[in-house]
């Protein structure tokens, strides 16, 4: 397998159709941080926590077979209770032994805060889509939403320590908008 693995489905850079979700797309900091510093009153609910197939989209991560079964983390990034994010997070299960150990006790804090806190951790460029109704990932995040929007924006990275790769990708809810700068 090429390392790191190349993620050839999504864009580089969002269009100019995402103007009013760019900053959110392309900033490159901690999203929890950008978030926490912006909602007095955040959390993080765990929607699921374990081994499932991973989307279509993410193959390039196991080249061995789509089928193939990895660690799947869902959750919603709250402010106020409004689910602002839902941040979709996929590692090899083998990585949990290794080099992601501390990963599978989070509980419902913050993955990125862990990212960031480790200065081993590398991240690869940002990726951006504009997922519609078929994704299987709209449908996963629509799950809290009343009413479901057209589309949604969507960005992924990867980050990789000792390389073991974990893809993180966070979907911006509707309620994000309110929360720019």
């Amino acid at each position: 397998m090429k390392f790191p693995p190349r993620d050839n489905r999504w864009p580089r850079r969002p269009p100019h159709s995402a103007a009013r979700f760019r900053g959110w797309l392309t900033d490159r900091g901690s999203l929890t941080g950008r978030i926490q510093a912006r909602c007095p009153a955040f959390s993080v609910k765990v929607v699921f926590q374990g081994l499932r197939r991973i989307n279509r989209d993410e193959s390039f991560l196991r080249p061995d077979g789509i089928g193939r079964l990895a660690l799947v983390r869902e959750v919603y990034l709250l402010c106020r209770r409004t689910p602002v994010v839902f941040a979709h997070s996929v590692i090899d299960p083998r990585a949990l032994r290794g080099a992601w150990r501390r990963l599978a006790r989070l509980g419902s804090r913050p993955l990125g805060a862990a990212l960031f806190a480790d200065p081993r951790v590398r991240r690869y460029p940002l990726r951006q889509k504009k997922l519609s109704r078929h994704h299987e990932l709209y449908r996963q995040a629509c799950a809290a939403l009343r009413a479901q929007p057209a589309h949604l924006w969507a960005r992924r990275s990867l980050f990789v320590l000792h390389k073991s790769p974990i893809l993180v990708t966070e979907v911006f809810l509707p309620g994000i908008v309110k929360l720019a700068p």
